[in-house]
């Protein structure tokens, strides 16, 4: 089997745990260590954050995307193991596992509606069940199905988050032309703070922060235009823009 499979997880944290982006990309690596998934791509998509919801710090969940290449089974229970072996003391650890053609329109808008109203446990299982998606709570009162769901349908919407992790993107840095940058890091477009694409022999610095985000079903990373005293034209985007534009 070579299919696209998305594995969504939330609240695998506490109070004094690295957070779920970090519990992420170890699974990921344990995944194309064990060749059980190839993983492409690691996604951040920020969920409601309201009173009523009980959460660590963000209330952000996280989702892997990539090809699977081991048997669908044993990639629910590798993933469940990890998680049950690796989730924060305290954790309320949610797991959802399924592939690109199973995630319809239905659990697009559960994502969607996550991020501004409060679910509940109830409506994410139930679901689940409907589009028969492996969703299981593994810690605590195991409310953490409800951002595991909402971040496979957001991740499958194609139109929410940022990059966690994918291969270079964090190794890689310094000045080069957009067609130089494009050629390592699999980047499907680089554009600027209005959407405009760059040329592709324009130079751009990466920085050490350099986060991509989703957009149209690509990956696509913003930049800024420098003035015209600096060694180059463009700088991928700040932090705090990326973090106003995916949150």
């Amino acid at each position: 089997m070579n299919s696209r499979i998305y594995i969504g997880l939330d609240d695998t944290d506490n109070d004094e745990s690295r957070g779920t982006g970090h519990l992420a990309r170890a699974l990921a690596q344990s995944l194309i260590h064990t060749g059980l998934v190839n993983v492409r791509w690691i996604t951040r998509h920020q969920l409601l954050v309201d009173p009523a919801i009980p959460y660590t710090s963000h209330n952000s969940a996280a989702c892997l995307a990539g090809q699977i290449t081991g048997n669908e089974y044993w990639v629910r229970n590798y993933c469940s193991d990890f998680l049950l072996g690796h989730a924060a003391p305290g954790s309320d650890a949610g797991l959802c596992i399924a592939f690109e053609e199973e995630i319809d329109k239905a659990v697009i808008r559960f994502g969607e509606q996550a991020k501004q109203q409060v679910l509940t446990r109830t409506s994410a299982e139930s679901l689940a069940r409907r589009c028969d998606l492996f969703l299981t709570g593994l810690t605590g009162k195991k409310i953490g199905v409800i951002g595991a769901l909402a971040a496979v349908g957001l991740r499958r919407g194609g139109n929410d988050g940022r990059l966690l992790w994918m291969e270079k993107l964090r190794e890689i840095q310094g000045v080069f032309t957009v067609k130089k940058y494009k050629e390592l890091v699999a980047i499907d477009l680089l554009v600027d703070l209005q959407g405009n694409a760059l040329p592709e022999d324009a130079s751009i610095r990466i920085t050490d922060w350099c986060r991509p985000v989703v957009r149209n079903k690509k990956i696509v990373l913003f930049a800024e235009k420098l003035n015209g005293h600096d060694s180059c034209e463009y700088q991928s985007a700040s932090k705090e823009y990326i973090k106003y534009i995916s949150e």
